[in-house]
């Protein structure tokens, strides 16, 4: 009775054991290094289980593993691992029974995979214990896996020493393999700000897979990088660190492309690539316009971040039939670029620009500390205006343009880059316009007042044979001394500086306004405004106004043109008798012109002439000088405005 007893209370803690471990799982750490043997022996990595390993049997018989790291054997670079949260795999009794386990779901849970960069390419590290030959087909103990879930998995891609990481974050995937080797791998990512959706199916063929094509089907999605989704088929073969893959075809969007890539996985990834894209499109980041007439946003101090071109190496060659960079469109696009050690040249000898042809090259060298760009361009018979709308969002000007182009630069930014600007640029407009600005009504107006800004209308134009200019860059400042418009109804030559980090100018110019409205058919030659104009201040809204130092100059010669050109201006029929240049039909108004044409002659003259005898002595008695001003009707009012007053009025200074 007693050994009932007994047996009993044995059988009854036996049940109760079994409870807990049918719910909390039986510890074992037994199986720990029998797992470890396995894995490095059949994968040719060494796997670390700094936490617990239980074999549960409820629902189904599992194991789980947590704080798990995966390294190669003999890898002697710093970080380059796999460490996972916790595994746990679902196994089939009958399969563990007979040797062959069988896998019907993996899940893995916080995957952190740690990829180190490479700035040079070399042989890759060797190890000390050599996976299984796949060529041997001696694959019948490996086990086989239904389904596997990721959950919230990480790939940091990094660089001690440049103290450079970046990466891909919150990885969720589902990859199920079929009995007829179907793979199916949904999931979604994201790089950096921009969130990633892809689906991969492929048809796996027997074991081993090296050396066999895969036919694979790739969709992929990432707004922000790609303006419509990327379908394509290919042929992936692997061999050894190399993937090739062959006979691609694809679209993105409904622009259709094929070719074939290659990528070397040993150290550092060398890419080629041969591509030919009917359609690309590019988008790139969305300025909001400012208000008409307001300042132009400085140059960005937001950092340039290329130090990922330190860490692959590339061989492309792409030829596109329409590309789209934001708002810019060019059709057709031909490029040769190679990639190594950091520096980046590309070539590109087709180039279909806005009805002309553009070629040139591009340079970029990130090895360094500091960033440097080269570029060279020749541009033939471009219309200006829709490239600079929509490259620059630079509306003013219309035409075509001929430009040579050899610039070069250092720069983490847009504003380092602008401020440090080396080299020569020398641009032709012809036969177009200057959208939004009346320059023949700004030199009219210039007789009166100073100008803020360019005065601008969108209903307004000039229209011009010629604007010409080359400038000398150095440290971002370009220099003009043969700068030349020509168009029916002005004649401008000047020079001066841009500012292409501060954007502003610093320009003296010399106008000359035609007197009548006959245009380049004119039988006199135009009348100069007689004095330098200077364009000073931001290039958004310039202050505009007779330069001083042109009227003290010579201030003789400064009247006789200036008189010269009231008379024009606002004689019968002259420029200034309507604001588009045509007779306005009012003889009044006709009359009124001349009259004001000629009170203007003299009230410039009367100001000179004061400025030279400002300092002469003084002869006059107190008496006289006490003398109200009307009691001589023939002098102006010297009282209250003296003649320098007066001068500084007129030059709105």
């Amino acid at each position: 009775m007693r050994a009932l007893r007994i047996a009993g209370s044995a059988i009854a803690a036996i049940v109760v054991i079994a409870a807990v471990f049918l719910i909390v799982g039986i510890p074992s750490g037994f199986l720990t290094s029998t797992i470890q043997e396995r894995v490095e022996r059949e994968t040719g990595y060494h796997l670390t289980v700094a936490g617990s390993t239980k074999v549960g049997l409820w629902p189904s018989l599992n194991i789980t593993m947590s704080n798990v790291t995966l390294k190669r054997l003999g890898d002697r670079d710093a970080g380059g691992h796999l460490t996972v949260g916790s595994i746990q795999a679902d196994i089939t009794l009958a399969s563990l029974w007979s040797g062959h386990p069988e896998i019907t779901e993996l899940v893995i849970n916080h995957p952190d995979i740690s990829v180190p960069l490479h700035r040079e390419r070399r042989p890759a590290a060797k190890t000390t214990a050599s996976p299984p030959d796949a060529s041997s087909g001696n694959t019948s103990n490996a086990p086989t896996i239904g389904r596997v879930i990721v959950n919230d998995g990480v790939v940091r891609f990094f660089n001690t020493h440049d103290r450079v990481e970046n990466r891909i974050a919150g990885i969720s995937a589902r990859a199920t393999i079929g009995a007829d080797r179907q793979l199916s791998l949904k999931g979604n990512a994201r790089a950096g700000d921009h969130p990633l959706t892809f689906d991969v199916k492929a048809s796996l063929p027997n074991p081993p897979l090296e050396r066999q094509n895969i036919p694979v089907e790739l969709s992929l999605e990432a707004r922000g990088l790609l303006r419509a989704p990327l379908s394509s088929k290919a042929e992936v073969r692997i061999n050894g660190t190399v993937v090739m893959i062959n006979g691609v075809s694809g679209a993105i969007g409904d622009g259709a492309f094929d070719g074939w890539a290659s990528v070397d996985f040993a150290t550092k990834p060398l890419v080629k690539l041969d591509l030919d894209f009917r359609r690309l499109d590019f988008a790139t980041a969305t300025a909001q316009a400012a208000p008409q007439g307001a300042a132009a946003s400085a140059w960005s101090n937001d950092p340039i971040d290329l130090a990922g071109l330190n860490y692959v190496d590339a061989q492309l060659r792409l030829s596109v039939a329409e590309l789209s960079v934001g708002s810019a469109h060019f059709a057709p696009v031909a490029l040769e670029a190679s990639l190594a050690s950091g520096q980046l040249k590309g070539t590109i000898s087709n180039l279909g620009a806005y009805g002309g042809q553009a070629s040139g090259t591009i340079d970029v060298d990130v090895s360094l500390d500091v960033p440097v760009y080269a570029v060279r361009g020749d541009l033939t018979s471009v219309l200006a205006l829709p490239l600079l709308s929509s490259v620059a969002d630079f509306d003013k000007l219309d035409g075509k343009l001929n430009a040579k182009i050899d610039v070069r630069s250092n720069g983490q930014s847009q504003q380092a880059i602008m401020s440090n600007l080396t080299g020569t640029v020398v641009a032709n407009f012809q036969d177009g316009a200057i959208r939004g600005l009346n320059v023949a009504q700004m030199i009219r107006q210039l007789a009166s007042s100073t100008l803020s800004g360019w005065q601008e209308n969108r209903e307004q134009t000039t229209d011009l044979s010629q604007l010409s200019a080359s400038f000398r860059i150095d440290k971002g400042q370009a220099v003009t001394t043969d700068l030349n418009l020509v168009g029916p109804l002005v004649k401008m030559t000047g020079g001066g500086t841009i500012d292409l980090g501060a954007q502003t100018l610093a320009l003296r110019v010399e106008p000359k306004l035609v007197m009548t409205t006959e245009g380049q058919g004119r039988s006199s030659d135009p009348v100069a405004f007689g004095i330098p104009v200077a364009i000073n201040g931001p290039w958004a809204a310039p202050r505009i106004y007779p330069d001083v130092a042109g009227i003290l100059d010579n201030p003789d010669a400064a009247y006789a043109k200036l008189k010269e050109l009231g008379n024009g201006l606002f004689a019968p029929g002259g420029l200034g008798s309507s604001s588009s240049g045509n007779p306005s039909g009012d003889g009044q108004s006709s009359t009124l012109g001349s009259s004001l044409g000629e009170t203007l002659g003299k009230l410039i003259q009367q100001g000179l002439s004061a400025g030279r005898n400002r300092n002469a002595p003084q002869t006059a008695s107190p008496n006289d000088a006490a003398a109200p001003a009307q009691n001589n009707p023939n002098q102006p009012d010297q009282g209250s405005r003296p003649a320098g007053d007066l001068l500084k009025q007129f030059l709105g200074r």
